[in-house]
């Protein structure tokens, strides 16, 4: 292991790192008050078009997380997470000035690609420097600040709007992310020396693709992790339209967001407590059986109110649904990384690039299928929930234990 930067202290890189990591959050979630404003002055085709400014950044994330991996193994971690800055700074500049849609589209592609790099490179650069317990606290430590940001980011968004048309949000993450990559480039050094680097090979991922494909519980937990998020993103991207087109919150949306944000983050702190008692597939299980019941039932009682229940019910809903994604989340990813450790950097890259594809497009049917209504955002909570518990139990089938155990 190499000592931790020099120049950087414990808790600055903490801040530094969690900054960087929560670049991706920040770039969806900062922007859901304007995307009303957006699509109309771009003058967007219909209503549910504005959900693909959010859809964009996730398909640039996706195709980005399986490359920076290998390419920073290559190159080292600061070369790829400058052009990865590089990439999204381009894409705030387009957006900045779009004068249509399409061009507006073009420059969310390029933020996601661009976040992707930060993302995924930042937590190799965490493992550079640290291992076993030591990266598990500071992992930690980064995660409880990033939780912060889609808290925060929708409210920040809403200030901006007070006070400035759309446009002006992308001129703040322009100059976050030009603060972001200064800080970095002056304050962090390389984590990965020269005789450590492995030549960039397409053949590498190539073979991770088909060992992640091949290996039941990586690939079987992977499409899990992949339904379980096309949920929550079909929610992400349809959030806006649900709580100031449907419900009329106004400017409270970003109140409600921040409070359901904060229910996937408490998930997170309850399931680092409780996974090393009960074991990450005992939780798993019960929080999808919990969520797909729940789900279920939750249709009925929104078909009975015609796709329009009362909003302290709905809200009550994604609370206790969240908490049970929030639970979810780093566990498929690790059960789907456990076969994997001979792999794992790669592996890694692969495992959430296709995840983040599938979500991305199952999560994008769902948002179109939006009719003023949250039906079918309720009823694909309830379908994904029963699929993801099928290939649960599909993917340990074979094993000795039953998808409950520890």
């Amino acid at each position: 292991m190499s000592a931790p930067s020099a120049k950087l202290g414990f808790v600055e890189q903490i801040i530094l790192l969690a900054l960087m990591i929560s670049m991706v959050a920040l770039s969806i979630d900062v922007m859901l008050p304007a995307l009303f404003d957006i699509s109309r002055d771009l003058k967007a085709a219909n209503p549910n078009d504005r959900q693909y400014v959010i859809a964009a950044v996730f398909l640039g994330l996706a195709i980005g997380q399986l490359f920076y991996g290998p390419i920073s193994d290559s190159t080292g971690r600061k070369p790829a997470i400058y052009f990865g800055f590089g990439l999204f700074l381009l894409g705030c500049l387009l957006s900045i000035f779009a004068t249509n849609f399409t061009v507006m589209l073009i420059g969310r592609l390029l933020q996601g690609l661009g976040v992707a790099s930060p993302r995924i490179v930042s937590l190799a650069l965490i493992r550079d420097q640290y291992e076993g317990r030591e990266m598990a606290r500071f992992v930690s430590l980064v995660m409880t600040v990033f939780i912060l940001v889609p808290v925060l980011a929708p409210a920040l968004g809403q200030v901006i709007l007070i006070f400035a048309e759309w446009r002006a949000i992308f001129v703040v993450l322009l100059l976050l992310g030009l603060a972001t990559l200064t800080w970095f480039a002056l304050r962090q050094v390389e984590t990965l020396p020269p005789e450590k680097r492995a030549p960039l090979s397409l053949r590498r991922i190539w073979l991770a693709v088909k060992e992640v494909v091949g290996t039941r519980a990586a690939f079987g937990y992977t499409l899990v992790g992949g339904f379980i998020f096309s949920a929550f993103l079909g929610y992400l991207t349809m959030s806006q339209q649900i709580f100031q087109d449907q419900y009329g919150v106004g400017e409270m949306f970003a109140v409600y967001f921040g409070v359901l944000a904060l229910a996937l983050g408490t998930a997170s702190f309850v399931n680092a407590r409780l996974v090393m008692r009960f074991g990450m597939r005992k939780l798993s299980y019960y929080a999808l059986v919990a969520l797909t019941l729940l789900s279920g039932l939750f249709v009925i009682y929104t078909y009975i109110h015609d796709g329009h229940p009362p909003l302290s019910t709905l809200v009550a809903f994604f609370m206790v649904t969240f908490f049970c994604i929030g639970i979810l989340f780093g566990n498929f990813n690790a059960m789907a990384m456990e076969p994997l450790g001979h792999i794992a950097g790669v592996a890694a890259a692969v495992i959430g690039s296709i995840t983040t594809f599938v979500s991305m497009g199952l999560g994008t049917l769902i948002a179109q299928l939006y009719d003023g209504t949250v039906l079918p955002l309720v009823a694909s909570f309830a379908v994904l929930g029963g699929l993801s518990l099928a290939a649960m139990i599909w993917t340990v089938k074979t094993s000795h234990q039953p998808p409950h155990s520890g």
